[in-house]
Parts: structure tokens; C-alpha cells; sequence
């Protein structure tokens, strides 16, 4: 039994903090979550935490906006009631995957290709059009505007532009003699900048330039929009960086400690200014690996994604399994189009399981299609093996009516009703290695134990 600690559970996986607290033989803290009828969110916490350490666990699957909002008021009432240090217990971080760039990079270009007349301009995100001056090509090209006005409104800049000695600014400047030869003395500076002030004055409200004005305003009145701008492929409108923004709100709610568990992106990591220890389920996959699939040892090792093409051959080395691949090539023909990716499989399966490791099933979309393709190059069985298994939407039917044979996933998020619904699905129990890393992380002790698998 572990003394002087207290653990809450959220909404989002009570069965998840039962377990966790059947393992270190604590009760489950006194809690009350509730909503008011505007909908806004209610927590009140039913037993005292003054000096104590707390654990809050939630999850990210759900309502995962609501369960967010919960943790980060439980954080904000266990600092409030002065709590010695609040550590957040999250299986599935939220928003973990909204952590990339937001857009798809294609390359910069090489050299710059010129441009002849009649050949439409394609521009991409790394080469955006420069804002067009007056007098160039870009400019007479505008759908209707009256030819010539380019060249009336160059006209109307030079005529703008201060003069010095006759001469404007933009032309080339005297040269250093003539200079020093038309240098006045500093007390006839004042008379002659009013003179030169007078004569600019008068070359600008000459009656030639009123009248260019004028029929340069009409003309942009009457002239259509400019045409928008048409984004090539690897352009994506700016969104915002919620994986940051999250971050941001759990250490200033007063989180001092996140524990996680196979984050989609590990550098995720580098947005919190507090520790946070990022566990594998490496181990409880390989286990099942192990103990679950017969001959696994002539079985594949299959990465749905280049992505995470890691995370599989660091189990196939373990094994001394063979591994393949599985390319994904987007070529959508408009940036709003979001077609399916056409995938390629780079290894050998034939007569073989295929064994597909991945970190989060959300639509499934991504395993059931590399499932069709193992099928189809020959592979005998065809296992997935998730992390976390979101399972949203119409998952559970696409994985009912595919190629996989089972599905395992662990209880990171609630998989009581997906269980209920799909034969097919598997799941592997988290609760007893975040119960270890809380008991570790209460003692003082490393975690370092719970990264080898070996």
C-alpha cells in the first residue's frame, strides 16, 4: 500500500483508474463531475489534498474536449487546495496529432523557370507571387483595366517622386565632384529647401497629374477583382498548433508531471517546460507477439506507413523477424480533394502473417486498406496490433467487414462498446504499467526500468 498519495479519475476511463488503484491498493479519491445546464463543466473535489501527491487520470478518447476541460479544472482545484504536486495521467494524449507543420512541404524549387508570354503561372507554397509594381507585366495583365494604365500610373510615380537639382530621386546620382562643387553653405539651407519645397509642391498639383489621378481611380473603380489565388498541391490554408496550445494549458493550470504513453509524435515532448515521461506499450505488444501469435517467429513485421517504420523495427529486431513496408503516395488533383492514398507494399508476405504495427487507430481507414493489400499479396494472416484504438466513427464496421483477421489494442482509451461490437477486437490491460510508473514517480524512484524490453 502507497501512503500519502491520492488518486482522481475522470469521465473519460473510470475503469482504467480502478485498475490502477487496485495495483498500489489505494482507493480511488472522492470526486464529484458534473454540468451545469449551460453545459459548462463542474468539479469538486471530496476529500482534502493539502501536501499530498496527486495523480489525476483522463484520457483523451471521447468527448475529448469536455475531458479536457475536466482535467484542467481538477489541476487548477488540487493547486488551489495546495497540493504538494499534481501529476496528470494521460494514456491517450489529446490533440497529439495536431503537433506537425500545418502544411505539407513539396520542396523548394530548384531554379526559377521564365516566363513566356501566354503560359499560365503556377505558383506553390514556396513560391508565392511578389506583389506586382507599377508598369510590369502582372500589372497590364489584370482583367479589366483599360490598356495604357500601367504606363499612366508609372507616369503619375515619376511626376510624385522629389526632386533634388532637377533631378529625380529614382535616377542615377551626380557624382562625387559635382557634389561637393554644388554644395551650399549651411545658412542658405533654410531658403533653399523652401524653394524646393514650393517648386515640388507645384510639379505635384499640376493639372496633368490631377487628371491622371482621376482616371486612374475610375478605372480601378470600374475594374473587376484581382483574380484569387489558386494554391498548388502541398499548399495548406495556416491553422492553428493545438498540440502547443495544450501543452500551454496544462502547465498553466499547474501540472508538474505528465505521463503518457506512446505519443504520436515524440518530439511532442518539447513543448512542455515540466518532465514528462512518454511509456512504450512496445512491451505489451511483443508479449502478444510472443506468447499469442504461433510461429511468430516466421511471421512479418508489417509498418502501415513510413511514419512509423521505427516503432515496427524496433520490434522485428527484437525477434529477428522480417520486415516490410507499406508506401502511401497522396497525388490529389485539388487541394480540397482528399483522396485515398495508393499504396505500395515493399517487402515479402507471401505465405506468411502479416503482423501490422501501429501507434493510434482512429477510422481504421489506414489498417483495413494495408490488411486488403497484405491479403492480396498472399499474406496468410493479418493481424493489427494499435496502441491506442480511438475506433471512431464507422471503424468498428470497416473492421468487421475487412481483410484483418484481429485486432488488439490496449485499454488506453474505453473499449467497452467497441468490444461489444466488434468479435474481431482484442484488448491488452495498460492499467498495471501506469500503476508502476505512479508508484515509481511517488517513491522517487527511476522509471528507466519500464523503457527496457530486452
Amino acid at each position: 500500500m502507497v501512503r500519502n498519495i491520492v488518486i482522481f479519475g475522470g469521465s473519460s476511463h473510470q475503469q482504467l483508474t480502478e485498475t490502477i488503484c487496485s495495483h498500489l491498493g489505494v482507493p480511488p479519491a472522492k470526486i464529484l463531475l458534473s454540468k451545469f445546464s449551460v453545459g459548462e463543466t463542474r468539479v469538486e473535489i471530496g476529500e482534502s489534498v493539502r501536501g499530498k501527491d496527486v495523480f489525476i487520470v483522463q484520457s483523451g478518447g471521447g468527448k475529448i474536449n469536455d475531458h479536457l476541460m475536466e482535467l484542467l479544472i481538477t489541476v487548477s482545484a488540487c493547486k488551489t487546495a495546495s497540493a504538494q504536486r499534481v501529476t496528470v495521467i494521460l494514456p491517450l494524449f489529446p490533440y497529439s496529432r495536431q503537433s506537425d507543420l500545418p502544411y505539407n512541404k513539396v520542396g523548394a524549387p530548384l531554379a526559377r523557370m521564365p516566363y513566356t508570354a501566354g503560359q499560365d503561372k503556377k505558383y506553390t507554397f514556396e513560391t508565392m507571387p511578389q506583389t506586382p509594381y507599377l508598369g510590369s507585366q502582372e500589372d497590364s495583365a489584370l482583367s479589366g483595366v483599360p490598356d495604357g494604365l500601367g504606363k499612366k500610373l508609372a507616369n503619375l510615380q515619376t511626376a510624385d517622386s522629389p526632386t533634388v537639382n532637377g533631378n529625380h530621386l529614382g535616377d542615377s546620382q551626380p557624382k562625387s565632384q559635382d557634389f561637393a562643387t554644388n554644395r551650399r553653405p549651411t545658412t542658405e539651407s533654410t531658403a533653399s529647401d523652401k524653394s524646393d519645397y514650393s517648386n515640388e509642391n507645384a510639379s505635384v498639383t499640376s493639372l496633368e497629374a490631377i487628371n491622371g489621378r482621376q482616371e486612374a481611380n475610375e478605372a480601378l473603380a470600374h475594374s473587376s477583382k484581382t483574380p484569387e489565388f489558386q494554391p498548388q498541391r502541398g499548399y495548406k490554408q495556416w491553422v492553428a498548433q493545438a498540440g502547443k496550445l495544450v501543452a500551454d494549458l496544462l502547465t498553466c493550470a499547474g501540472t508538474d508531471h505528465v505521463i503518457t504513453m506512446d505519443l504520436h509524435d515524440p518530439q511532442y515532448q518539447g513543448f512542455f517546460d515540466i518532465p514528462v515521461d512518454n511509456l512504450y506499450g512496445r512491451l505489451l505488444l511483443r508479449k502478444y507477439i510472443q506468447y499469442s501469435i504461433p510461429d511468430y517467429q516466421e511471421a512479418v513485421i508489417v509498418s502501415p506507413d513510413a511514419g512509423g517504420a521505427k516503432r515496427a523495427t524496433a520490434i522485428a529486431d527484437s525477434f529477428n523477424m522480417k520486415f516490410a513496408l507499406i508506401h502511401k503516395e497522396r497525388r490529389p488533383t485539388q487541394i480540397s480533394d482528399r483522396q485515398n492514398a495508393s499504396m505500395m507494399l515493399v517487402g515479402d508476405v507471401a505465405e506468411r502473417t502479416a503482423i501490422l504495427i501501429d501507434d493510434l487507430a482512429d477510422t481504421s481507414n489506414t489498417i483495413t486498406r494495408a490488411a486488403k493489400l497484405l491479403k492480396k499479396a498472399g499474406a496468410t494472416t493479418v493481424y493489427a496490433l494499435v496502441t491506442h484504438g480511438v475506433l471512431s466513427g464507422d471503424a468498428i464496421e470497416r473492421i468487421n467487414a475487412s481483410a484483418l483477421d484481429k485486432v488488439v489494442v490496449t485499454n488506453s482509451v474505453d473499449q467497452k462498446d467497441h468490444k461489444r461490437r466488434c468479435p474481431k477486437l482484442e484488448v491488452l490491460e495498460v492499467g498495471n504499467v501506469f500503476a508502476e510508473a505512479i508508484r515509481r514517480v511517488h517513491h522517487g524512484e527511476s522509471i528507466s526500468a519500464l523503457f527496457q524490453y530486452d
